[in-house]
């Protein structure tokens, strides 16, 4: 049966026809590529093979990157509608997306020079090439000024130190944005090529969310960079905030792709499952759960499309991007786990979603900035006082 979107709202009168078009190409390819073998891979903690260049091939990564370097030259829309349909097949997917686009991508276009940008884009575009971001530290996570990784001079290089966990990625990729302290304690991005001597990345095993996707570590021991592989143009956190406040944005309309996922599976499966002699969905608990449902997801499908609209005109703030981000993940999470609850024992098997989509999302709803951190962002924001010191 065809995937209908719940669309409560008419929101597509606020799409153009490109975004239409854009949807309707994504939502295909993870129909037929991802949803009817994702359980699999997730139950047996296995990567997709090949997904970056699947996700290239459609052009899923970077897509807002300017054509010339690769990219399709989409907007903002266009890209939270790609993570949108992506995350509706698996957070995993969208996660190995968000990371290539958002942190390793836009770092690049943004503040690379225009060597880095001719040789690593059109590269991490096709999905020819895989790449990192290397921020949060074993003992530095929503604090990341207070990191630990630093590198000193040495003549035309530079020597790198230091050690970051968490990382999407990390074990399949090519290159690595690493943000790390120079000499003066100021931040900067390096891009580090995996066979560079002391450069590791071993893998993050026994994981229960996102199973489907490689995570690991990112270890640098005396290693050698040349300084032309330092982002020239930027200096200090806002390198690698401003990749988060993309990537964040991506979130913010990904996991509506789960939520609706979780929510279309619950609607179907209690219009047709009967119990004392009529279907489910006719009881009041059940319909309560629905409609609950529907207007939490077209609540977050009307802010993840005006967020969009202000990125498309550059004046989405990091303070808007927090709140979607923590609004729209812990409306999915909510939806997930209802949903669940509504297929009775069904809920926990594979041939159902709900399951799957709720342990990929307690990590969403952890990274990129956990659920906490979010709220007093947005509480910072509207009281002008900082309650993180």
């Amino acid at each position: 049966m065809e995937y209908t979107l719940p669309d409560y709202y008419v929101i597509d009168d606020l799409l153009t026809e490109e975004h239409k078009i854009v949807r309707q190409s994504i939502r295909d390819w993870v129909t037929q590529a991802i949803i009817p073998t994702i359980d699999q891979y997730t139950q047996a903690h296995q990567p997709i093979p090949n997904i970056m260049e699947q996700l290239g091939e459609i052009g899923a990564l970077g897509p807002y990157i300017p054509e010339e370097y690769g990219g399709a030259g989409l907007d903002q829309i266009s890209y939270g509608i790609i993570m949108q349909e992506l995350e509706r097949g698996d957070s995993a997917v969208r996660s190995s997306a968000s990371v290539q686009s958002s942190l390793v991508m836009f770092p690049i276009y943004t503040f690379g020079s225009e060597t880095q940008k001719q040789k690593y884009l059109p590269q991490l575009a096709s999905g020819k090439m895989v790449g990192c971001f290397g921020l949060t530290e074993p003992n530095h996570g929503s604090n990341p000024g207070g990191m630990e990784t630093s590198f000193v001079e040495d003549g035309d290089h530079i020597i790198l130190n230091g050690a970051k966990m968490w990382i999407t990625n990390a074990p399949i990729a090519d290159i690595a944005v690493v943000w790390a302290k120079n000499e003066g304690g100021k931040v900067q991005g390096v891009i580090v090529e995996r066979g560079v001597a002391g450069f590791t990345t071993p893998e993050t095993h026994n994981k229960w969310s996102l199973r489907a996707s490689a995570t690991g570590e990112l270890i640098m021991d005396d290693v050698r960079v040349h300084k032309s592989q330092i982002l020239p143009d930027v200096l200090g956190l806002k390198g690698p905030l401003s990749c988060l406040n993309s990537a964040r944005f991506g979130i913010s309309w990904g996991v509506i792709g789960a939520a609706m996922d979780c929510y279309a599976t619950a609607l179907k499966y209690t219009s047709e499952r009967e119990q004392f002699g009529r279907p489910i969905a006719g009881f009041q608990l059940q319909q309560k759960k629905l409609a609950e449902m529907i207007t939490d997801i077209t609540k977050a499908q009307l802010l993840a499309w005006r967020l969009g609209v202000l990125k498309n005109e550059h004046r989405a703030t990091p303070a808007q991007i927090s709140m979607a981000k923590r609004n729209n993940v812990d409306m999915a999470l909510r939806i997930s786990r209802d949903a669940r609850q509504m297929l009775g024992g069904m809920g926990i098997m594979g041939e159902f979603p709900m399951m799957r989509h709720m342990a990929n999302l307690e990590s969403v709803v952890t990274y990129e900035g956990t659920h906490d951190i979010h709220l007093l962002i947005t509480g910072m924001d509207v009281t002008g006082i900082n309650a993180f010191e």
